[in-house]
C-alpha cells in the first residue's frame, strides 16, 4: 500500500494517459465536507481541452489492451479487488467526507463495489461467440464478441463508488478503454480514486482516464465526444436525457441509469413488522438519496393509521447528525440545492392538505452554520398528485398513501413517468408476487424494499427511469460488439 488516500490529501490533478497533471485551466473546484461545510480539499477544473486529452489517450490505448489476453484482463480486475480491499478503511473515510455517508452507507458502498469487481472479473471468459452453418457449400459463420472501443463513464455523487466501480471495472474487463467523469460533488470517491487504485495494477497507460470539472462547462463534450463508442450514465433523467441525446448525435450505445418514483406497497395481509422494518430502511438509508428508495409508501387503509402511527414513531427514533459520528443513522443531504428541493416540497404537499406527522425541518449541529441535515419526515394524508408523491424528493421523507383495493394500488403505483424500482408486502409470498408482476418497474422486490443490488442480476428502468441495463452478462452486452465472420474453406461458384 503506498497511496495516500486521506480526504485533506492534494487531489488537485487529473489522470490522463497514465500520468498524473494539471488542468489546461490551472482552476480549482472546492470539495465540501456535507457534515461539517468546510472544504476538505481541491480538484481540478477541468476543460474541454483536457476532455480531448483524456479521449486521445483512451482512443490509442484501446486496440492494444484489447489485444490482450483475457486472463491478463481478469488480472488486472481482481488486483484492483484486492486494492480496494487493502484500503477499505480509508475509502469508507473518504465517503463520509465527500458524500456525507453514514458508516452503513459507506460500508454499503465498499462492500457493492467489491461485488462489482468480482463479477467483473469473470467477465473476459465469459466474452463467448456463436457458430452456425451456412446454406452456402464449405462456408461457417463465426460470430465473434469483441470490445467496443472508448466507455464513456458518468457517475453520480449519491453512490460514488460502487456506482462508477459498476462501469468501468466491466468495461476494462471486457477489453474496452475509459475515460471517467464523476459528479462535481463526489469528485474523488466517483473518479480520482479510481485512477489511484488501478494505479497500484498491472492496467497500461491510456486505458483509465479520469477527468474532473463542472458539468455545466465540460459535460456535454464529454457525453457527445465523437471518440466515445458507449456513454454509461447514472443520474437525474433531466440530465440523462440531455446525456443521450449528446451520446445519440455520435450513434454511441447509451447506458442510463435515471429517476425513480418507486412504490412501498402494503396490503391488509401484510406482516406490519416487517413492512414497517422495510419501510424504515427503504426511505432513511443515506438519507433517502438513493434512486431505488422508497418514494411513496401506498398502504391499505385497513392498516393505514397504525401504519402511519408506528413509521412516525421509528422515525423520531433515528439517530440524526454528523456523517462522521458512528452512530449518526440520518446524515447530511448533498448541499444546499438538494436540500431546498426537498423541503419545498413539503411545504408545498403540507399546503396541499396532507398533514405532517414529523420532521420536516432542519437538524442543527453544534459548531456548524447552515446545517444539511434534514430531520426524517412522514407525511399522511398524501394523495398521488402532491409534490412529495409525483415527484422524486430524494430526501428522509416518506409519503403515505391509502388506498382501498389491490386494483386501486396497482394503478397509483404506476401512475408514474419512472419505473425503476418497487417493493411489496402482502403477507403470503403468492399474493405479493401477484401484485409485484403487475407492477410496471424495472424491478421489484417483494416482503422487501426496493433499495436491492447485486452485480450479478440485470439492474434497469423503464420509461423515464432509463434505457440499457447494468451488471453481468447484461452490461457486457452493452460494451462489446457482435462480429460476423464467416470463413469460406473451399472456392465458391459465382454466377458471373
Amino acid at each position: 500500500m503506498t497511496a495516500d488516500l486521506s480526504p485533506s490529501v492534494d487531489w488537485n490533478a487529473l489522470y490522463v494517459d497514465g500520468e498524473w497533471r494539471e488542468s489546461e485551466s490551472g482552476e480549482t473546484i472546492d470539495v465540501e465536507d456535507p457534515s461539517t461545510r468546510e472544504v476538505i480539499t481541491q480538484v481540478p477544473a477541468g476543460t474541454e481541452a483536457d476532455v480531448n486529452a483524456a479521449y486521445e489517450a483512451a482512443a490509442d490505448a484501446r486496440q492494444a489492451w484489447a489485444a490482450h489476453p483475457p486472463a491478463a484482463r481478469e488480472q488486472v480486475v481482481q488486483q484492483v479487488l484486492r486494492t480496494l480491499q487493502d484500503y477499505r478503511e480509508d475509502v469508507i473515510d473518504l465517503l463520509v467526507a465527500e458524500a456525507g455517508g453514514t458508516r452503513v452507507m459507506a460500508e454499503t458502498s465498499v462492500q457493492l463495489a467489491s461485488d462489482q469487481a468480482s463479477e467483473a472479473a469473470t467477465l473476459p471468459r465469459r466474452m463467448k461467440g456463436e457458430h452456425a452453418e451456412s446454406n452456402i457449400p464449405d462456408k461457417e459463420h463465426l460470430v465473434r464478441r469483441t470490445p467496443t472501443g472508448v466507455v464513456t463513464v458518468i457517475s453520480p455523487w449519491n453512490f460514488p463508488l460502487n456506482l462508477s466501480m459498476r462501469a468501468v471495472a466491466p468495461a476494462i474487463a471486457a477489453g474496452n478503454s475509459v475515460v471517467l467523469k464523476p459528479a462535481t460533488n463526489t469528485p474523488i470517491t466517483g473518479g480520482l480514486l479510481f485512477a489511484k487504485l488501478f494505479e497500484e495494477t498491472d492496467l497500461p497507460p491510456g486505458v483509465l482516464n479520469v477527468v474532473t470539472g463542472r458539468g455545466s462547462e465540460i459535460g456535454d463534450r464529454v457525453a457527445g465526444h465523437p471518440e466515445s463508442d458507449v456513454v454509461a450514465f447514472t443520474g437525474s433523467t433531466e440530465v440523462g436525457r440531455r446525456v443521450g441525446a449528446a451520446a445519440g448525435k455520435n450513434l454511441a450505445e447509451a447506458a442510463l441509469e435515471l429517476g425513480g418514483n418507486n412504490a412501498h406497497v402494503v396490503t391488509d395481509g401484510a406482516d406490519l413488522d416487517a413492512a414497517i422494518d422495510a419501510g424504515v430502511f427503504g426511505s432513511f438509508v443515506h438519507q433517502g438519496q438513493v434512486c431505488i428508495s422508497i418514494n411513496r409508501h401506498i398502504v391499505h387503509e385497513a392498516v393505514y393509521d397504525e401504519y402511519v402511527e408506528r413509521l412516525t414513531e421509528r422515525a423520531e427514533d433515528l439517530p440524526r447528525g454528523s456523517a462522521h459520528d458512528p452512530s449518526t443513522v440520518v446524515g447530511p443531504i448533498i448541499d444546499e440545492r438538494q436540500r431546498g428541493k426537498m423541503l419545498s416540497y413539503v411545504e408545498d404537499t403540507v399546503d396541499a392538505g396532507a398533514t405532517l406527522e414529523t420532521g420536516g425541518g432542519i437538524h442543527e449541529l453544534d459548531g456548524v452554520e447552515d446545517s444539511l441535515v434534514v430531520e426524517p419526515t412522514i407525511l399522511s394524508g398524501v394523495t398521488n398528485e402532491m409534490p412529495t408523491a409525483c415527484n422524486e424528493h430524494f430526501g428522509p421523507i416518506a409519503p403515505v398513501i391509502p388506498f382501498s383495493d389491490v386494483d386501486e394500488a396497482i394503478e397509483m403505483a404506476n401512475d408514474t413517468e419512472y419505473g425503476l424500482s418497487g417493493s411489496v408486502h402482502a403477507g403470503d409470498v403468492g399474493a405479493g408476487a401477484r401484485i409485484a408482476r403487475r407492477m410496471e418497474t424495472g424491478h421489484v422486490h417483494v416482503n422487501d424494499q426496493p433499495v436491492n443490488d447485486e452485480a450479478h442480476v440485470p439492474f434497469g428502468g423503464i420509461g423515464a427511469s432509463g434505457v440499457g441495463t447494468y451488471n453481468g452478462e447484461a452490461f457486457l452486452r452493452e460494451i462489446t460488439e457482435k462480429q460476423w465472420l464467416s470463413l469460406q474453406h473451399e472456392p465458391r461458384d459465382f454466377p458471373f
